[in-house]
């Protein structure tokens, strides 16, 4: 299955659009490469909103088929003559730092993050988010929001009529494009599971339970006997700066066994799920366990517990793309859309090390869409799916990426893309090497050793300072 593309879209300037962006423009092959973005910066997720109202936050929370995100406008700076901005929610919060070392987290052949502290905060993220995405910046329509994507065909070729609005103004615009690749994340629908009692538990102690994606500072948190639900590294990031001013201990909610960093810690006691909240007649403020437990007088409830999948401006798609919003249907290798892979999704994989996963799926749809790397059959990208279900299941651990078997994916990526016939002057991101996986088995040991160094961690820079070197 070849193609011959010309006009690409990029929803999303984020890590994932921007890389995609200087793969295509790599290929030197395409006329036209639109890049739409909603906010009013580069950086996607890494965004910083001080202000994150929870207040159209359903509680339970399991539809993936939400309306797009309307935004809130930030005030205009009459000083510097500049024009209200609209901003919408990340789950960037006030003390994050990131949880890959710089080395890895950087893209290819980009060292400029290495001048930060070995896990970097997330200001300094955005800054080299924002100095990447500099010479692709005269692609980026900023401030415009994609409300829908519709495939029409055009003299017997896939065409993608995307729908776009520009905030300020709510001005809507269409263009057709041969190819679409979507980059907008998956952070915007938060998960709360329908837990027996969850719904009239919120009605009668409205405000106490909320997403992690609205966490921005533990101050609100202060005396207060808190449960946290979930155990992901943000989970347990927020559960630690909860417990530097809550009371003691704080109740860690998890499904499954903690990592091992994660247990020998004095300020939590881990719990099983909880798998009912309990009416008022019965306690106040109670919630019982797994186990049989019940604890009463609960002030605060944080559901660390991820995101849905979500693609609103998709979903006149058939077939459908997002069914339960655990996984991304009818797609290949995390990637394609099997249906007409003309359409293709940037970073859909968890618990892997994005920019460079984005970086190697990038150039493998450049050298797709150039006509340069051809597909397998669709019934091979079906079969495909089918293993993937069978293995993994139909359910969230089918994008999951553990293990280093993003590592693999990476590589493999890279592998397929060196099977493109050969084009002079266009380079091929680098594939993972032995000590990088070496350190990415190790990044729980290395993040814990780095956070033991209070705030004397922010001068660490390198692995061997906090006494790991990989072996030879």
């Amino acid at each position: 299955m070849a193609y011959d593309v010309r006009r690409i879209a990029i929803i999303g300037a984020g890590p994932a659009g921007i890389a995609t962006a200087k793969q295509l423009l790599a290929e030197r092959h395409f006329d036209q490469i639109d890049i739409f973005e909603q906010q009013a910066s580069t950086g996607g997720v890494w965004n910083y909103s001080p202000f994150a109202p929870a207040d159209e936050l359903s509680i339970p929370q399991t539809n993936p088929h939400l309306p797009l995100e309307e935004p809130t406008w930030a005030d205009s700076d009459d000083e510097n003559h500049t024009l209200p901005a609209p901003i919408f929610v990340t789950p960037m919060y006030d003390r994050l730092e990131s949880n890959i070392p710089h080395f890895l987290m950087r893209h290819s052949n980009d060292s400029s993050l290495e001048d930060q502290p070995l896990f970097a905060g997330h200001e300094s993220v955005l800054r080299y988010l924002n100095k990447y995405a500099e010479d692709v910046r005269h692609l980026i329509s900023f401030q415009t929001q994609v409300y829908d994507v519709r495939r029409e065909d055009e003299n017997g070729h896939d065409s993608w009529l995307v729908c776009t609005k520009d905030l300020p103004t709510n001005k809507v615009s269409e263009k057709r494009y041969d190819a679409v690749a979507v980059a907008s994340g998956h952070h915007y629908v938060p998960m709360i599971p329908d837990i027996a009692g969850i719904r009239g538990w919120n009605e009668a102690y409205p405000n106490v339970i909320t997403h992690s994606k609205y966490y921005r500072v533990p101050d609100s948190f202060k005396d207060k006997k808190v449960v946290v639900v979930g155990n992901s590294a943000s989970g347990f990031d927020i559960a630690a700066q909860i417990s530097t001013v809550c009371k003691h201990p704080l109740l860690n909610s998890q499904r499954s066994q903690a990592p091992e960093f994660q247990r020998d810690v004095s300020w939590k006691h881990e719990m099983p799920e909880i798998v009912e909240f309990l009416p008022r007649s019965d306690a106040s403020h109670a919630v019982r366990f797994a186990d049989g437990r019940l604890e009463a007088n609960i002030d605060a409830i944080v559901f660390c517990t991820g995101y849905l999948y979500s693609f609103p401006f998709l979903s006149s798609l058939r077939p459908p793309l997002i069914v339960t919003g655990e996984r991304v249907e009818n797609t290949y290798q995390h990637l394609f859309y099997t249906p007409h892979p003309s359409l293709a999704f940037m970073g859909l994989p968890y618990k892997i090390i994005p920019f460079r996963t984005c970086e190697g799926q990038a150039a493998v749809i450049a050298r797709v869409w150039s006509g340069r790397l051809e597909l397998p059959s669709k019934s091979d990208m079906r079969d495909w799916e089918a293993a993937r279900v069978a293995d993994r299941g139909a359910g969230k651990k089918y994008h999951e990426l553990g293990k280093l078997e993003d590592f693999r994916y990476h590589n493999e990526l890279m592998d397929w893309a060196f099977q493109a016939a050969p084009k002079v002057g266009v380079a091929v991101p680098s594939k993972w090497n032995k000590r990088d996986g070496w350190v990415r088995k190790n990044i729980p040991a290395i993040k814990r050793a780095f956070a033991d160094k209070g705030e004397a961690r922010h001068r660490v820079r390198s692995i061997e300072e906090l006494g790991f070197r990989c072996p030879e």
